[in-house]
C-alpha cells in the first residue's frame, strides 16, 4: 500500500489561513524563509483584502502546503506520492524534491502576477455539480464565441466539472446547465480564467522564467494533475508546472491513477477539505483525510503505519 499526499488549488484559500497553521518552530521557520526570499512580511498576505489578489492567493497556498507536509514528513516519513491540483503542483514539486522553496515562492510569485495582470476583471471560474463531462462541454460549445469565451477547466469528479471564461459567457452556460438540471452552479472564487486557452500568453512568460531555474528529477513520484500520468524528467515537470495554468486539469483522473497505483491513503494538506470529499469517493478501500481539523499525531500515524505496509 502506499500514501499519496495532495495540495489544493486556487479557491481553497481562507482569510487567515497562514496565522492558523500550527505553532510549531518548523512552521515558523518556513514563514520567516518566506518572507526573506520575497522582501515582504508573508503574514500580510492572508488578509480578506489580499486574497482578492492572485498572487497572494497563490502564496499562500504554497507557504501552507509546503510548511505543513514538511512538518508531516518530520514526524513520520516521505509519502509515496504527491500532486496539486492547479497552483497544488507547486508545493507537490517542492515536496518531491524537484524545486527549492525559493524558487518555488519566486516562480509562484509572477504566476499570480501574469494571471492576474492578464485579466484584471470580467473573468473567472464557475463549477458545475450534477452534469457530466459531455453535457457540460456540449453547453460550452453552444455558448462559446470569441465574443462569449468559455471553456472547460477542470474535471473534478465524474459529475464535477469547472468552467472558465468571461463573467457573460459562464452565465449563459450556468443558466443552460440549471435549465438541463444541474444539482449546483457556483462562481468560485478565483479572478482569472484558469486552465485554458486565455492563458497561453502568460504560460509562455512563466516557461521563459522556468527555463533560468534549476530543477531536478523527482525524489518522490509525481503525478501530474493535467495529464494524471506519472512525470519522471526534471524537463517534463518544468513544462507541467509552466503550462498547467492553461491546460485542462484532470483532477478525477489523477486521483484515480493513485488509487490504482496501490495508494490507500491520501491527506489533503491545508487548507481546505475539498480534495478529500473528492477524494473519498474513488478510496473507497482506503482513507481520505485532510491536514486541517485533524491532530497532527493521528495524520503522522496514519501516515506511518501505511509506510509499513510498503516497504
Amino acid at each position: 500500500m502506499s500514501s499519496f499526499l495532495v495540495f489544493p488549488g486556487q479557491g481553497a484559500q481562507q482569510p487567515q489561513m497562514l496565522h492558523r497553521l500550527p505553532d510549531e518552530p518548523l512552521i515558523v521557520e518556513y514563514l520567516n524563509q518566506a518572507s526573506d526570499e520575497l522582501g515582504e512580511d508573508v503574514m500580510a498576505l492572508d488578509s480578506v483584502e489580499a486574497l482578492a489578489d492572485s498572487r497572494a492567493v497563490q502564496l499562500c497556498l504554497l507557504i501552507a502546503g509546503v510548511a505543513c507536509a514538511h512538518l508531516l514528513i518530520e514526524r513520520s516519513q516521505v509519502p509515496d506520492y504527491v500532486a496539486g491540483l492547479s497552483i497544488g503542483a507547486y508545493p507537490a514539486a517542492v515536496i518531491a524534491g524537484s524545486l527549492s522553496f525559493g524558487d518555488a515562492l519566486r516562480l509562484v510569485a509572477l504566476r499570480g502576477e501574469l494571471m492576474q495582470s492578464a485579466y484584471p476583471s470580467g473573468f473567472g471560474m464557475t463549477a458545475i455539480i450534477g452534469l457530466d463531462q459531455t453535457t457540460v462541454e456540449t453547453l460550452i460549445a453552444h455558448t462559446h464565441s470569441a465574443q462569449t469565451p468559455v471553456y472547460l477547466a477542470n474535471i473534478n469528479a465524474d459529475n464535477q466539472m469547472v468552467i472558465a471564461g468571461s463573467d457573460v459567457a459562464m452565465a449563459q452556460v450556468a443558466s443552460l446547465a440549471k435549465a438541463q438540471g444541474a444539482g449546483a452552479v457556483k462562481r468560485l472564487a478565483v479572478s482569472v480564467p484558469s486552465h485554458c486557452a486565455l492563458l497561453e500568453q502568460p504560460a509562455l512568460a512563466l516557461a521563459e522564467a522556468f527555463s533560468k531555474v534549476q530543477m531536478h528529477a523527482p525524489k518522490v513520484r509525481y503525478l501530474s494533475g493535467s495529464t494524471a500520468r506519472l512525470v519522471a524528467t526534471a524537463d517534463k515537470l518544468r513544462a507541467d508546472l509552466a503550462f498547467n495554468m492553461c491546460r485542462v486539469i484532470d483532477w478525477h483522473s489523477t486521483v484515480q491513477t493513485a488509487y490504482e497505483r496501490g495508494a490507500r491513503l491520501q491527506i489533503e494538506l491545508p487548507p481546505g477539505t475539498v480534495l478529500t470529499g473528492l477524494g473519498k469517493k474513488v478510496f473507497e478501500q482506503g482513507t481520505a483525510v485532510a491536514f486541517q481539523g485533524a491532530r497532527l499525531d493521528t495524520l503522522s500515524a496514519l501516515l506511518s503505519e501505511e509506510g509499513t505496509r510498503n516497504p
